[in-house]
């Protein structure tokens, strides 16, 4: 049991947070991480990551007592892609952390900088942090990870995903050489591979595969639907439905406004978030949804990484993830800790070909069902495209001559020097052939 190996203190809290059992991912990465080892750790959402780093690490931290005469230092970063993320997780570490000593900070994008600047100036032990605001304070002289122990990068895939790896890059330019430095990612791309073969050291491979597990509990729903109905299927099955709560996702912060505002416009009341929403904005819609106020909430595949939210029964795929993977991320958000769940998806005719690439993921065909009124004209099944788009309405190109694929036929071309045989067809006048055709007339 790994738990037992912790700070008494933790060990207290985490019982009081309810956490009997530890999760395959903390058995396996906890012993590690607390003999110092570098650690990959490879997980779907979910399993309980922030706890796999976070508690043996305070654990250390708490074991190895910090200098009370002098304003701490930072000694753990953990970084991250989101400022939802962030906030969670420096919610849970904080929980974790109750009844000691530790400052656990949040410096994020979007929020009060000079809050974080106060805050800063106060001394901290944990920060957790999104990776432009990090380097943004630390330019201006606010922060110094010179003391950094312990370095958390947390969902890689995401952050290479965003964009980030150049920010990434500088930040570890100005750590400490000497750390202990833990990669976790729900998918080992060769992006998030190679980033931990530079800046990792012997690293050890903790690899939990929980997609099965995950499974089990959430029941997976298909309403074959045309693209320019889905708007009305999606409010039609909500407002008939009277879910307690329902998370809906789309693959644009585009698309998310026009389904909240169709949304709205029924009568349904919904927030939403994505990366155009201010901080407040996200962050009232997020603490509305966690209390119950909010019914629907309407978010981006990125939000999807930071919500963390209890007892949510319904989730729904207003369109098909760009990447496979991401509806794993997205189902993931119900169903937690054992609890029964429940995912739609909501697929159109022009999606049936990545729909196939995610049903391979899952090694299963969940159960289609079709709405009375709202049926598809197409069949559930592979179509061969031919490499044309299944979107637009494909009609029989006219032939045009020399177009391609329908070129004219060229004629034989003329040799430069005609044979004996080519003469007797040439318009050529004066041949010998043609005087002594002349004569016999």
């Amino acid at each position: 049991m790994p738990f037992k190996s912790l700070n008494l203190q933790l060990q207290e809290n985490i019982v009081s947070m309810g956490y009997e059992v530890a999760t395959p991912i903390q058995v396996k990465a906890i012993p590690l991480i607390l003999s110092s080892r570098d650690v990959v750790g490879a997980s779907m959402t979910g399993t309980g990551k922030t706890g796999a780093y976070g508690l043996p690490i305070l654990s250390m931290m708490l074991k190895s007592g910090t200098d009370e005469t002098q304003i701490s230092k930072a000694k753990m970063l953990v970084l991250v892609p989101t400022r939802e993320l962030s906030l969670q997780i420096t919610i849970a570490l904080r929980e974790y952390a109750k009844g000691t000593d530790l400052r656990i900070l949040n410096i994020a994008g979007g929020a009060n900088m000079s809050k974080q600047i106060a805050s800063l100036q106060k001394g901290c032990d944990v920060v957790v942090a999104t990776a432009g605001r990090l380097l943004e304070l630390g330019k201006q002289g606010h922060i110094s990870l010179s003391k950094i122990e312990f370095f958390v990068l947390d969902e890689a895939d995401t952050i290479l995903d965003l964009g980030f790896i150049r920010e990434v890059e500088q930040i570890i330019d100005i750590l400490p050489q000497k750390r202990q430095t833990l990669l976790f990612s729900a998918t080992m791309t060769p992006a998030v591979k190679k980033l931990s073969q530079e800046i990792l050291k012997k690293p050890m491979l903790v690899e939990v595969n929980n997609l099965r597990a995950s499974d089990i509990t959430i029941e997976q729903i298909v309403h074959p639907i045309e693209k320019e109905k889905k708007l009305e299927l999606l409010s039609y099955l909500l407002g008939s439905n009277n879910y307690p709560q329902v998370l809906v996702f789309t693959r644009t912060k585009a698309i998310a406004d026009e389904v909240s505002a169709y949304l709205k416009a029924s009568g349904l009341a919904c927030d939403t978030i994505h990366g155009d929403k201010k901080r407040g904005a996200r962050d009232r819609a997020l603490k509305d949804f966690r209390s119950g106020e909010s019914k629907i909430l309407v978010a981006t595949d990125i939000a999807c990484r930071g919500l963390d939210i209890d007892d949510l029964g319904v989730v729904v795929n207003y369109d098909i993830p760009h990447i496979p993977l991401d509806y794993i991320h997205r189902i993931g958000r119900t169903g937690r800790a054992g609890k029964n769940g429940v995912a739609i998806t909501l697929l159109a005719t022009n999606e049936h070909i990545s729909w196939k690439k995610i049903e391979k993921l899952l090694d299963k065909k969940p159960q289609v069902v079709a709405v009375e009124g709202f049926e598809s004209a197409m069949k559930l099944s592979v179509v061969k495209t031919r490499g044309k788009s299944l979107g637009k309405e494909v009609e029989p190109k006219k032939k045009t001559a020399g177009a391609f694929g329908n070129k004219k036929k060229k004629e034989a071309p003329k040799p430069k020097y005609p044979t004996k045989r080519d003469f007797r067809n040439s318009p050529v006048e004066n041949t010998k052939d043609n005087k002594r055709a002349k004569k016999s007339k």
